[in-house]
């Protein structure tokens, strides 16, 4: 039994996740002066039912709801013209139950939902408090140093200006950075290179500044064709070093300063709200350099294959060649998804992947979606775009109380309709 506490804990999370739209209001119209009371505090709610799946028990077949008016409109749904080819699975967490499928063994192109395989992998590899240090070592001639990177792809402007804190009153003419901790190519040969300049994707360097963005810190910037060395000519303005390059560390060094990125899970969250292709492929490699492997996409992509392989996973027509979703040779059956869904659901390792995903109609790439749909608020759910691909996989908690992982997939479609014909589909399983 020693996983109910997170099933049922893991429905109180989903129900908690209702109150976010009217939430933010609130939250908007307090804290500038006025005298209110302190916030409530409630206990944590017991523990609602029993693990999932257990497979030392059987499950009782009369405790089990009767899904067949669910699978019903589920199955007229799938019939939507909008949905193009579609595919997909829906399940009952508690019972382990299979509530509606149509081809879950079948792969199909998965856009972005493919990052539920590279976050799984990034929590059973690397573990929800993994942090990488990025350090500014002593380089080797007078007044050098070398900014040895380290895997982070998301410095923050924050963290230059506490780099050049740590250095200051130092006489620096020279910064350069060495990224040899991933030696293979950072671009996969199945992206295009159109897709730098429109934001989604940049040369995956282990030392980048808001993922390669040029101008924010969110969303669909341009990205940097130059990220690692602009991280090098960020700190040299802030010191004054008129000097910057690359170089490769051979010898050990004098560490004169450094900073610390977020943990995996803060990172895994930011991955999925804004389905950041840059920060996927930089955690996968950054799994891949932990474990003395290459960390090119092809490569990475293999080795995410290989590790779900071992955790027991039906990989059956599975093929990926990235840990993103970019491209589009891809090819992920539904029935993949939901299983890592489920056990999110179930295990301890992977909770944290369901607290990544945006909520519909309050966070992330589902924020403007849901609008006066029952699903909004309740579902949480990985989106995925391509050209002619929508993919919607998640959890969501019904008026009933149950709990159901999904996993939809829309290939030869327009987006936009299919978009709206997922989140209906959504909506049916919180009705339930």
């Amino acid at each position: 039994m020693k996983n109910a506490w997170w099933v049922g804990s893991s429905v109180g999370v989903l129900v908690a996740v209702g109150a976010v739209i009217g939430g933010g209001v609130w939250v908007n119209q307090t804290g500038f002066g006025l005298d209110h009371p302190a916030p409530m505090t409630v206990e944590m709610p017991a523990a609602l039912f029993s693990p999932a799946i257990n497979s030392d028990t059987t499950q009782d077949a009369a405790s089990s709801p009767d899904f067949e008016a669910l699978t019903a409109q589920l199955t007229e749904q799938a019939a939507d013209p909008r949905l193009g080819t579609f595919v997909g699975v829906a399940r009952d967490v508690e019972s382990g139950e299979i509530v509606w499928e149509q081809n879950q063994g079948t792969a199909v192109r998965p856009a972005s939902a493919t990052k539920i395989l590279t976050a799984a992998v990034a929590l059973y590899e690397l573990g929800r408090e993994d942090t990488i240090t990025t350090q500014v070592l002593e380089g080797e001639q007078p007044g050098t140093v070398v900014i040895k990177a380290a895997g982070d792809v998301t410095l923050s402007e924050e963290m230059l200006d506490d780099l050049a804190a740590q250095l200051e009153g130092q006489n620096i003419d020279t910064v350069l950075i060495d990224t040899s901790i991933w030696p293979d190519e950072g671009f996969a040969s199945t992206w295009d290179p159109i897709d730098v300049d429109a934001g989604y994707i940049a040369d995956v360097e282990p030392s980048m500044i808001e993922a390669g963005r040029i101008g924010g810190s969110e969303g669909d910037l341009p990205r940097s064709h130059t990220p690692a060395l602009d991280v090098a000519q960020a700190l040299a303005d802030r010191i004054g070093a008129e000097t910057t390059g690359t170089t490769e560390i051979t010898t050990d060094s004098t560490v004169l300063a450094s900073v610390e990125s977020d943990t995996l899970d803060q990172r895994l969250a930011r991955m999925m709200e804004d389905s950041d292709n840059v920060m996927a492929e930089g955690i996968a490699k950054e799994v891949a350099a932990s474990k003395g492997l290459p960390t090119d996409s092809a490569s990475t992509a293999t080795m995410t294959l290989d590790i779900l392989e071992g955790k027991g996973f039906d990989l059956s027509d599975v093929s990926i060649v990235d840990n993103s979703g970019l491209s589009f040779d891809n090819l992920i059956t539904p029935r993949l998804l939901d299983d890592i869904l489920t056990r999110a659901a179930t295990e301890t390792e992977l909770r944290s992947l369901l607290t990544s995903l945006p909520i519909a109609h309050g966070t992330g790439t589902l924020e403007d979606r849901y609008e006066g749909m029952t699903g909004a608020g309740w579902v949480r759910a990985k989106t995925g775009t391509l050209t002619d691909t929508s993919a919607l996989a998640g959890v969501v908690t019904s008026e009933s109380g149950r709990v159901f992982t999904f996993a939809f997939v829309s290939n030869d479609s327009a987006i936009l309709p299919a978009r709206e014909a997922l989140d209906e589909m959504a909506s049916m399983l919180r009705d339930f």
